[in-house]
């Protein structure tokens, strides 16, 4: 089976090759334009570089897509599947721009599935096409005299009327609603829809407490997708037999409220929950109305749209944007669902992936990333080694590294994990290396230095950030002692093994910084993490002693006694489920300061209060803390058992109270 695509080096597009990839055998063509090849080859390890995808030469906006004569002759007859998605979908694109793309794109893709005799052509719309259709819209809907608020939906219903009215061949129609990232990874390449309001979430977080509720009127209603479910939706309703001539609704079959919507995010973010909200039965007729009329009308206008551009422009929202927030039509996907049912394959709960989705918009498309150019001027251009860099911290550190300019050097266990993160970094157009290494391991390391030392001219900072973490109570490791051996190895010898085997070099050149990821547990003593805290204390003491040796070296050290982050080293305890904990992107923001700033210390005010408490007040201190060891239990896989418990609200308290505290 031999398959033609546009649209492949789309978001949407590398996820469906990718699926065609993994579940269907032939040869997949896809359409590149000339000088983007490299742009394809970026996100080829996606479908593992397969040598089934072809690159077929061509543009969206000439005849026949302007594919070579030969190539059509050598394939006219092979070619079972056609799917179409390469098209404009920006609501700020002009009009121009949107008929050459949306509606000549489909006619040049339709020329040229007629030129091979293909067997079905699949076009990719939109629920763009409803326009401003009010009410329950089905499957086999299509023009019901709605109207367009703009250019985008005007072209999207076009295109599709072009293939119902002009295709000769075998169609089927595909309308996504609003496409997000990835359920799992939460990779997107784009801002669109709820992206708009992240970086607003992410500024209530970082000034308002978490548990400060917060009240609001409705705003509408709206649907989303993550990009996994509709890209694994169109493949299998491709290939179902019997399903020609019929559109398939790509939706959440329960329509999502605005509100409802940010509430999810912003509790993925940390950031103070809505808890008290205006009828939405009232708000969405006052939202609909405000919105689709009044505020389209007003962005329309030169002086309006300059007034929305000074006001929510700067927040990041395109004025354009504004008078779409509320979606009017409720899309029925009842078939869709039907012939889906067997595959199992359905729209997963925004709860179930909203930590995906802020996540990798954090460490990756947070518009504050880029615009940081003090730290971008203190890293542009050098050579970064991070340790444990393929997860968490680590990794929230490279992404935002490479974004700035910084060529990083990952170091870390796993190879596979470590080839994906290079590649991931690689096609957002950082510069990176992969280097596996198991930090335990002595000889290992030395083997790490000595190639370090052959492969780069100069290594400029190194993040010791790898390590283990034990939490388990003293009167449970008696017969453990090789909790402390393994702790110790790994967070300590090994951190001070590559310390030293970096430094000399460092020390000759009279330029390097060092910057240990500890832990606030070294200042607060907490219960049940004597193995992981001794090891970390550890490496605070010999950091302590070798920076006023290698100080006239201009070899400088920084220590980030880092608090509570939801990384999957935290995971196995589940009562942190719960408990407040700065993401790994905040985490990266304290590891670029350290860089940016060189301190000798980056200190929580938490942690800088326990160190003070157990000063002034050791008694009191160890009281506090025999209260808290009492009140939080071991975890299920330190007792050896399954029995996961939920947190407690003395629990929770105590935690928001000694925030970023580990317990």
């Amino acid at each position: 089976m031999t398959y033609f695509v546009t649209g492949a080096t789309g978001f949407i597009g590398r996820r469906l090759l990718v699926e065609l990839v993994a579940t269907r055998k032939g040869t997949i063509h896809v359409l590149v334009r000339p000088g983007s090849e490299d742009k394809l080859e970026r996100f080829a390890y996606q479908w593992g570089r397969s040598s089934r995808v072809k690159i077929v030469s061509g543009e969206l906006t000439e005849r026949r897509l302007g594919v070579s004569d030969d190539w059509i002759a050598e394939n006219t007859g092979k070619i079972k599947h056609v799917f179409h998605l390469a098209a404009s979908y920006d609501l700020t694109a002009s009009k121009r721009e949107n008929d050459a793309l949306n509606l000549d794109g489909t006619r040049h893709a339709l020329e040229l599935a007629e030129a091979v005799n293909a067997g079905t052509f699949h076009q990719v719309s939109s629920i763009a096409a409803a326009g401003d259709f009010h009410g329950r819209f089905t499957e086999d809907m299509f023009d019901e005299g709605q109207g367009f608020p703009s250019d985008y939906h005007r072209t999207k219903f076009g295109s599709e009327k072009l293939v119902r009215e002009t295709a000769t061949m075998p169609w089927r129609v595909y309308r996504p609603a609003i496409v997000v990232g990835d359920s799992e990874t939460g990779e997107i390449d784009k801002i669109d829809g709820p992206y708009y309001f992240l970086p607003l979430l992410k500024g209530l977080r970082d000034h308002l407490p978490s548990w400060l509720p917060l009240a609001a009127a409705g705003l509408g209603k709206t649907n989303i997708v993550p990009v996994d479910f509709v890209a694994k939706a169109m493949n299998e309703l491709a290939h179902q037999p019997g399903l020609d001539g019929r559109a398939f609704h790509l939706v959440n079959p329960t329509p999502q409220s605005n509100l409802d919507v940010m509430a999810t995010l912003a509790g993925a973010a940390g950031a103070p929950q809505i808890k008290m909200s205006i009828d939405n039965a009232v708000t969405d007729r006052v939202t609909d109305t405000l919105l689709s009329s009044v505020v389209a009308k007003v962005v329309d206008s030169s002086p309006g749209h300059a007034i929305a551009q000074a006001t929510t422009g700067r927040l990041g929202v395109p004025p354009e944007v504004l008078a779409h927030l509320n979606l009017p039509t409720n899309f029925d996907a009842t078939a869709t669902t039907a012939a889906l049912a067997e595959s199992g394959i359905e729209v997963p709960p925004l709860e179930a992936y909203a930590s995906a989705i802020w996540d990798y918009w954090e460490q990756n498309l947070d518009p504050t990333i880029r615009a940081d150019r003090r730290t971008r001027a203190g890293v542009k251009g050098t050579t970064i080694v991070i340790t444990g860099a393929t997860s968490g911290i680590g990794k929230a550190s490279a992404l935002r590294l490479a974004a700035l300019g910084a060529h990083v050097i990952l170091v870390a266990r796993g190879v596979e994990a470590l080839e994906l993160s290079v590649n991931e970094i690689r096609a957002r157009g950082g510069s990176a290396n992969a280097y596996p290494c198991d930090l335990a391991d002595l000889d290992a390391i030395d083997e790490l230095v000595k190639n370090l030392s052959t492969d780069f001219e100069a290594i400029d900072f190194l993040v010791n950030n790898a390590g283990r973490s034990i939490r388990r109570s003293l009167r449970l490791s008696y017969d453990r002692f090789h909790d402390y051996e393994r702790t110790m190895q790994l967070n300590y010898f090994g951190a001070i093994r590559l310390v030293m085997g970096l430094t000399p070099a460092m020390a000759k050149r009279r330029k390097g910084h060092i910057i240990n990821v500890s832990s606030i547990g070294v200042q607060t003593n907490a219960p049940r993490f004597s193995a992981y805290v001794a090891s970390k204390a550890a490496l605070d003491a010999w950091t302590r002693v070798v920076s006023s040796e290698l100080y006239d070296r201009n070899v400088t050290f920084t220590t980030i006694h880092m608090p509570l982050v939801r990384t999957p080293m935290i995971a196995p305890t589940k009562l942190y489920d719960r408990f407040p904990a700065i993401s790994p992107a905040q985490a990266a923001e304290l590891v670029l300061k350290a860089m940016r700033d060189k301190p000798h210390e980056i200190n929580t005010l938490g942690g800088t209060a326990g160190e003070i408490g157990h000063a002034l007040a050791p008694h009191a201190a160890f009281r506090l803390l025999n209260r808290a060891y009492k009140l939080f239990p071991d975890s299920t896989a330190a007792r050896g058992d399954d029995a996961a418990k939920d947190a407690t609200r003395e629990q929770l308290t105590l935690a928001r109270i000694l925030k970023g505290g580990h317990w």
